[in-house]
């Protein structure tokens, strides 16, 4: 184990039956809240590829997504639920465990062509990954990875992205 999984792992908080009976959370706001952390994540983040933009994914994923594309030196894009972005949109639905969501992006975010790095904090079923990786390219650019702070490897959300390199930095 690297000593950057060591940090991360040291400043998530276990939370037992959250949201519900059975569940046990992954609290990431201990990590947010200290400095050497969280900047060790982002600046890890950042450096994964070189990239003209950074999604992040709503909405814990502008968190991250926010910091690592100024780190990076790129721009930052959001990917919204439905009716939350005030221009004209791209949407793409998804199913989830009980029912189905829609996320959208500004018909303008990217440039045809433009490189993106999607980032979310984290991975787990894998149907909100999927979407915006279609999301995105739909509307032009080029996915160049999914890159999430934690996955939860037992509900195999890697799965879903077929064909696009995806990096965890602790997988649970």
């Amino acid at each position: 184990m690297s000593d950057l999984q060591k940090l991360i792992l040291e400043h998530i908080r276990d939370v037992p039956d959250y949201p519900k009976p059975g569940v046990l959370f992954k609290d990431i706001t201990p990590l947010l809240a200290d400095h050497e952390a969280f900047a060790a994540v982002v600046r890890e983040l950042a450096g994964l590829h070189e990239v003209d933009k950074i999604v992040g994914i709503e909405a814990r994923g502008f968190i991250l997504a926010a910091p690592v594309a100024l780190h990076a030196g790129a721009g930052f894009v959001p990917v919204r639920k439905k009716g939350k972005l005030p221009s004209q949109t791209l949407e793409e639905s998804y199913d989830l465990e009980y029912g189905s969501a829609t996320i959208e992006v500004h018909c303008d975010a990217f440039a045809e062509g433009d490189r993106v790095l999607i980032v979310d904090d984290v991975l787990a079923t894998g149907g909100t990954a999927e979407a915006t990786v279609e999301l995105v390219r739909r509307a032009g650019a080029d996915v160049v990875g999914v890159a999430v702070l934690m996955e939860l490897a037992f509900l195999k959300g890697r799965e879903r992205l077929v064909g696009v390199e995806a990096h965890s930095l602790v997988i649970v």
